[in-house]
């Protein structure tokens, strides 16, 4: 992605949630999904509180959109095995149980709302389309991991299952 010159006040606010909030995220699909979470889904406008106790609404709208076309953008270039890999370790974070998780994400898409306005249409629909083939892929491990118990007895689970790192 092309770097685009922001202004002082912009700038300084994108340096700061960049520095205070994503740098505390651990993947490049958890970091998208926390910066489209603060776009208003009425209007489109980007809010924090936090940044816009320190700079303007403004500076502090038009670093969020910066800042969410940019993991947008990192998250659309990323191999489907490491799209598979970020997608399992949120899967996983959300301790829903990972066939409820991948219903949803399969059916509901929740992903979509992910996609900035300002985004190449084109890019969009490749992410969409890495998502869904990220989701077959973790839904066909799934279901080979669940084969290879059925085939021992086991033990009642305590909590919420999780699935193991992907393999080559």
């Amino acid at each position: 992605m092309e770097r685009k010159i922001l202004p002082a006040d912009e700038l300084n606010a994108y340096e700061d949630f960049s520095s205070r909030t994503l740098a505390k995220i651990p993947t490049a699909i958890e970091r998208l999904i926390c910066i489209a979470s603060t776009r208003d889904y009425n209007s489109g406008v980007y809010h924090h509180d936090g940044l816009a106790s320190r700079f303007s609404a403004s500076a502090t709208a038009k670093a969020l959109q910066f800042a969410h076309i940019e993991a947008f953008h990192a998250v659309s270039a990323m191999p489907l095995r490491e799209l598979s890999d970020e997608i399992r370790q949120y899967m996983n974070w959300s301790r829903e149980e990972p066939a409820a998780f991948l219903n949803a994400w399969q059916k509901l898409e929740p992903y979509r709302v992910a996609i900035p306005m300002e985004v190449d249409p084109t890019i969009a629909e490749l992410f969409v389309s890495n998502v869904k083939i990220a989701l077959a892929i973790l839904r066909l491990h799934l279901l080979r991991q669940t084969d290879r118990r059925s085939d021992a007895l086991q033990l009642p689970s305590l909590g919420p299952r999780s699935l193991p790192p992907l393999r080559s």
